[in-house]
C-alpha cells in the first residue's frame, strides 16, 4: 500500500499536474492508495476572511474553538473536492477523518519546549483494520488528519505527522510527501544542497539545522521509516508527478 500526503500549496496547483490521473491509474490497476491531505494555505485565507488571528508556536498552528471550527469547515472541502476529482477520473473514492471509527487516537501535544499548542494533537495510534477494510472493498481512503479525544473535542494534527503515523502502522510500501520545494536541503535554499538520499540516523543528525518548514515533514519521515514504513520521498507537488512504483527503496528527498 502507498501512502501519497497532499499539501495545501501542492492541492492549490493540482489542475496543472497529473498526479490525480497517475494516482487514478495506479489504482485502477489494481495498487492501493491512501490519500491524507493538509491545507495550510487554504486554512489561512479562510482564518483571515473571518478575522481570526494566525498563530503559530514552534512551527505548530495554535488552536483554539474558532480556529478549529475554520481548520475542520477548511478541511472537509478539500476532501470533498479530491473525492469529485478522483470520482471524475473512475475512481470509487471515500473521504474520512481521523475521528471516523475511531481511525486515529490522539494525545494532546506540546510544542517542543513544553508550550501549551490548545486544540492540538498527536496521533498515538492507528486502527488499520479501518483502512483494511475500505481498500479491500475497492475504495480509496481520502483521509482528513483532523481527530478528537474520547470526550469528543476536536483535535488539529499536524497533517505530515499523521501520514508518517499512519504510513508506519500500515507498514507502506512508501509514502510519498507532495509540497512546495523539491525536496530537503542541507543548506535551504541552496539548490546544490539538495539531498538525493538519506537515512533516519542523518535525517535525525540534520533536523535541528533545517528550515523550519521542513522540521515536520523531515520529523514525519523518520517516524515512518522507524515504525515500519519502506520508504518515504518528499518532491515538489505543484511542478512534479509522483512516483506510484512501490519497489522499497531508501528513504529519498
Amino acid at each position: 500500500m502507498i501512502v501519497v500526503k497532499f499539501g495545501g500549496n501542492a492541492l492549490a496547483q493540482a489542475s496543472e499536474n497529473r498526479w490525480l490521473d497517475l494516482i487514478a491509474d495506479y489504482h485502477k490497476g489494481g495498487g492501493r492508495v491512501v490519500i491524507i491531505h493538509g491545507g495550510g494555505p487554504q486554512i489561512d485565507a479562510e482564518l483571515s476572511l473571518h478575522g481570526v488571528p494566525r498563530n503559530f508556536v514552534e512551527g505548530y498552528r495554535f488552536t483554539d474553538g474558532k480556529t478549529m471550527q475554520i481548520v475542520e469547515m477548511v478541511l472537509a472541502s478539500i476532501g470533498q473536492y479530491l473525492v469529485r476529482e478522483l470520482r471524475a477520473r473512475g475512481v470509487r473514492a471515500l473521504s474520512l477523518t481521523g475521528s471516523d471509527g475511531g481511525l486515529f487516537e490522539v494525545d494532546l501535544k506540546k510544542s517542543p519546549s513544553g508550550q501549551d499548542l490548545g486544540q492540538v494533537g498527536e496521533v498515538r495510534a492507528v486502527k488499520t483494520e479501518i483502512l483494511e477494510l475500505i481498500t479491500s472493498q475497492g475504495f480509496l481512503p481520502v483521509v482528513s488528519s483532523c481527530s478528537s479525544l474520547p470526550n469528543g473535542l476536536g483535535i488539529n494534527v499536524n497533517a505530515d505527522l499523521a501520514a508518517g503515523a499512519l504510513a508506519g502502522a500500515i507498514s507502506a510500501e512508501k509514502i510519498i510527501f507532495m509540497t512546495d520545494v523539491k525536496g530537503i536541503y542541507r543548506h535551504f535554499p541552496d539548490e546544490e544542497s539538495l539531498i538525493a538520499q538519506s537515512s533516519p540516523q542523518e535525517l535525525a543528525q540534520l533536523l535541528p539545522s533545517l528550515h523550519e518548514g521542513m522540521i515536520p515533514k523531515v520529523e514525519a519521515v523518520i517516524q515512518a521509516l522507524n515504525l515500519g514504513a519502506k520508504s518515504a520521498q518528499i518532491i515538489d507537488g505543484r511542478s512534479s508527478a509522483p512516483n506510484l512504483s512501490s519497489s522499497p527503496e531508501s528513504s529519498k528527498s
